[in-house]
């Protein structure tokens, strides 16, 4: 792992936002109009700068050369370091940079739950995701919620960016970035193959092949990924597991070396669909205890499908006189249907229009406490977790299908100044920007015979929601990096202007006979929020001497609020200060921070278990979170014959409500001194490895903190502390082949991690693979 700095080579493609009256699908026009100016005479051979150029532009964080340069905190994990241990899931990968936290809810990082110096985590809603410099959510403004994530085992680098750089990648600025760097385009013909074989029937391909030529280059990329899953379902076994197919296709034209101007057209297509019998439902207490890796047979039709599409097309011009122009269109397309249980009627219902909902979690949290609800006592409501006969119509089944798109024009305008002592980088990007949720889903009703769900209802075509979420955007920023002596100063400022509504049809029986309908005679309700914010950052660096550096920034916090117009926008004022050492085989740096909230926001989705109407916002008042972020790597090996590299990342946060909160749907009532939910207070992760000529092996343990749930941190409110015990080796039999394995979860830690959406959750058992990578 290193840590970097910024660079105005890096910044065009990340510069965003969209002007409310643009037409995005006209602006990958423009893109594409830019390629003529391409036609430029041959020469002999590319320039290695061209090579370079495609990764250059798609990362946020940059190379290890820029360390002790940075004027924040930035961590990249190279693609070494995800080769140790061959891991596909995100959520083992990240937990290796400090500030990170995990909400734990899948054992596979399908939908992970991810926080940055104590963020909320529910979808990783509240951090700005990219792949290769491109926003990734399926609808970054309107729908945050990441209910679709990049296929982490397919990427070269990984990077997250905080501190006062943060503002130049927006929407969300509070906790920073994450980039996921696909593969590039080789220099030469060549690429890899690599197969993976474990338990539970699990099996991952991943194959690249590509080449470069003197104008042209290509690259053809697959991982395909499926398992039968490490739960099993009460009384009726089904699979728990994924079946996961990506496909990626990269083209490259570039203008020739002796070309006066250096330019560059790259085109991106990226596919990916995926079913996986993933749930929203937990366990009570007593069942993990029992077993926790058990689902309970009300969720044995639960099932995810989705499909993700992604164009990227990107211009490059370098001039001779240190100005840099990019133009990159982007367009990702989403569709997703997740049929899950979504509640309890007591009294079952004659028709799905007729069903009257009890959350599952308020059923599970009933059985933890002892409680009844309605005329079923507890033992009653373990019966049907347990998979006993209900009424008709007690089980509400939702298929929740839902299409999203997002699409934009990204500027960036990179210019390289000497004025007088001082050196400047300057960046400036814009971003136009519009991206919609569209919301129509179908409640079902079943009741359990003999341990298997059976249809009482289909229900009618949008009975459970029909809305639409849009959001246009236009976003600017001017970064630039002043260096002077031993001294670099990196002022910037971004600016946000968006508009975000919200149309709702009726769905109600009784208001209207086709809740599918969208005409203006079935319109249920309309809301907007405008919003405009100026986002300033200053950060600092002082450098003692070639080996020690000082270095330190303020910057404001942002979050949208979304389409409420009564709730206000996420905002903080945040602070870091950090030192910076490295010798020989030394690195360290040691970053403590606080976010200052003026206004911490609670956003309802589905996921977050909560009992409101999805969608809607909360305000939940002043907030402090102080931390202190350490990263250290060091090689043990005093020979060249071996190699004994160490790491270890730690990060302490204290996380707390600065006021108290009225009681309401989200948050609960709160008072001042409570925790912030989800934030654990102390987190580890060591990693060593040995490596010997043609072999080598990797030890690494992760130590999480137990978290409250709810500020409350009642009874059945908290998780367990774990800690996580891996091991991978790895045997070069030639130049060309190499045999690996791995264990995860050594130790078979069965604590739980997770209590959202809907009870206790676990994270994967102990699990081990084997596998084979061939260079091509």
């Amino acid at each position: 792992m290193y840590i970097c700095g910024h660079s105005h080579r890096r910044w065009v493609v990340s510069r965003a936002a969209f002007a409310e009256h643009a037409s995005l699908r006209g602006g990958l026009a423009a893109a594409l109009l830019l390629t003529p100016v391409l036609g430029l005479p041959q020469t002999a051979a590319m320039p290695a700068s061209a090579a370079a150029y495609e990764l250059e532009e798609i990362t946020i964080v940059g190379d290890a050369e820029a360390a002790r340069r940075a004027t924040g905190a930035a961590q990249s994990i190279t693609t070494a370091e995800l080769e140790r241990f061959q891991y596909s899931d995100i959520q083992r990968m990240i937990r290796q940079i400090p500030g990170v936290a995990v909400q734990l809810e899948d054992g596979y990082g399908l939908r992970p739950n991810l926080s940055i110096r104590g963020t909320a985590s529910d979808r990783s809603s509240r951090i700005t995701l990219l792949e290769d410099n491109v926003l990734i959510a399926p609808a970054p403004y309107s729908a945050p919620a990441a209910y679709y994530f990049p296929t982490a085992a397919r990427m070269g680098q990984i990077e997250v960016l905080k501190g006062p750089a943060a503002i130049t990648q927006g929407p969300y600025t509070i906790g920073g970035a994450i980039n996921f760097v696909s593969t590039p385009i080789p220099n030469e013909l060549g690429g890899e193959a690599m197969l993976d074989v474990g338990q539970h029937a699990t099996q991952r391909l991943h194959g690249y092949y590509g080449d470069s030529g003197d104008r042209f280059g290509w690259l053809a990329e697959t991982h395909l990924w499926d398992s039968d899953g490490y739960q099993d379902i009460d009384l009726v076994g089904s699979d728990t597991g994924l079946d996961k197919q990506d496909w990626m296709l990269k083209f490259r034209i570039n203008s020739d070396a002796g070309a006066a101007v250096h330019q560059q057209l790259d085109f991106k297509f990226q596919f990916a669909d995926e079913t996986s019998e993933q749930s929203y439902l937990g366990l009570a207490d007593a069942d993990f205890v029992d077993d926790p890796y058990r689902r309970y047979a009300v969720s044995q039709l639960d099932t995810m499908r989705t499909d993700h599409d992604q164009i990227i097309v990107r211009y490059l011009a370098e001039f001779g006189n240190g100005v840099t122009f990019t133009a990159t269109g982007y367009s990702n397309d989403h569709a997703r249907a997740w049929f899950k249980t979504e509640g309890l009627d007591v009294d079952g219902s004659t028709s799905a229009a007729d069903f009257s909902r009890t959350s599952w979690l308020n059923v599970i949290q009933a059985v933890n406490r002892g409680e009844s609800i309605g005329l079923l006592a507890p033992a009653d409501l373990q019966a049907i977790l347990d998979g006993g006969d209900t009424p008709a119509g007690a089980i509400q089944v939702r298929n929740n299908g839902r299409e999203y798109y997002s699409r934009g024009l990204q500027l960036g305008l990179g210019l390289d100044l000497q004025r007088g002592r001082a050196h400047h980088d300057v960046e400036l990007g814009i971003r136009f920007h519009e991206d919609e949720e569209d919301r129509l889903q179908r409640n079902s009703t079943y009741h359990l015979a003999d341990g298997r769900l059976v249809l009482d209802d289909l229900g009618l075509q949008g009975n459970a929601d029909n809305s639409v979420a849009q959001a246009g955007a236009f976003a600017f920023h001017v970064y630039d990096r002043i260096e002077f002596g031993r001294w670099v100063l990196t002022p910037g400022v971004r600016y946000e202007d968006m508009d975000l509504e919200r149309t709702r049809w009726e769905t109600r029986p009784g208001e209207t006979a086709d809740p599918s309908s969208r005409a203006d005679a079935n319109l249920r309700d309309a809301r907007e929020n405008r919003v405009s914010v100026w986002i300033p950052g200053l950060g600092a660096l002082f450098a003692v001497n070639d080996n020690l550096s000082l270095f330190g920034g303020i910057h404001k916090g942002f979050t949208a609020p979304g389409n409420a117009p009564d709730v206000n926008e996420e905002e903080s004022t945040n602070y870091e200060v950090g030192i910076r050492a490295s010798r020989n085989r030394l690195y360290a740096d040691v970053t403590a921070f606080v976010t200052d909230y003026d206004n911490l926001l609670g956003i309802c989705t589905a996921s977050s278990g909560s009992n409101c109407d999805i969608g809607d916002a909360f305000n939940g008042d002043a907030a402090t979170i102080a931390g202190l972020e350490v990263l250290l790597n060091y090689d043990f090996s005093p020979s060249l014959s071996f190699s004994l590299p160490f790491t270890v990342s730690y990060t302490y946060m204290d996380a707390e409500f600065d006021s108290d909160i009225a009681d309401t749907e989200f948050f609960g009532e709160v008072a001042a001194g409570d925790p912030i939910p989800y934030v654990p207070e102390n987190e580890l992760f060591v990693s060593i490895g040995l490596e010997v000529n043609r072999w080598s092996v990797y030890l690494s343990a992760n130590y999480i903190d137990d978290v409250c749930v709810r500020a409350s941190c009642g009874p059945f409110e908290v998780t367990d502390e774990a800690l996580f015990v891996d091991l991978a080796g790895h045997w070069a039999l030639s130049d060309r082949m190499s045999l690996f394995t791995k264990i995860e979860n050594v130790t078979a830690e069965d604590s739980i991690l997770g209590r959202h959406p809907y009870g206790a959750r676990p994270h994967k058992d102990r699990t081990g693979s084997v596998g084979v990578r061939l260079r091509l």
